[in-house]
């Protein structure tokens, strides 16, 4: 059974009030709105609200979404508005953020751990951002989930669903071209 018509029946089930379906069917596909929401900006408290926002709008919703098997589209695209919802809401509010820094406990790893771990990843993001927006917003996804559904993925963003696998093999190999070709990422392996 393909990943499409797996979650359809699960979401078809959930509108039957079957809670259990309701559930896989979060677990299935929140790594890929936590990954929309993030990829458009969002800070992770922001993107959870987000995310949480577009559950409670499927959940409003679930009876008018009229092609089950296009779940994942509807939630990627919900997610995607909300997105832009919530980042103009947030260039309106300005937070006052004197003394947050000063309370905050730093949780993470040892400074000369970080240090090493930070410089490859900002080689990693810069070159990442080098990439084109369909590559970085195709790789955010695919990279969340266990088994990608190429399908809801081309529909969520307007792809060809045969495109999909060396859409995402070419993305990768160019990333892996300009890491390779940077002195900065090997050295610190």
């Amino acid at each position: 059974m393909s990943a499409d018509v797996h979650l359809g029946a699960l979401l078809q089930r959930a509108r039957d009030g079957d809670r259990e379906s309701l559930r896989e069917l979060v677990h299935e596909l929140n790594p890929v709105l936590w990954r929309v929401a993030r990829g458009q900006g969002l800070s992770a408290d922001d993107a959870a609200d987000v995310v949480q926002t577009t559950w409670l709008e499927l959940l409003r919703r679930i009876h008018e979404i009229r092609t089950p098997r296009a779940v994942t589209a509807w939630l990627i695209t919900a997610t995607r508005r909300e997105s832009w919802h919530r980042r103009r809401r947030d260039r309106r509010d300005v937070p006052d953020s004197d003394g947050v820094l000063d309370a905050a406990v730093d949780p993470g790893p040892a400074p000369d751990q970080r240090v090493l771990t930070d410089e490859r990843d900002r080689v990693l993001w810069r070159h990442f951002a080098k990439l084109s927006d369909r590559c970085r917003e195709l790789l955010s996804i695919v990279a969340e989930v266990r088994r990608p559904d190429y399908g809801a993925i081309a529909a969520g963003l307007g792809m060809p669903h045969g495109s999909i696998g060396p859409t995402r093999a070419r993305c990768l190999a160019k990333l892996r071209t300009m890491l390779l070709a940077d002195p900065g990422w090997g050295r610190h392996d």
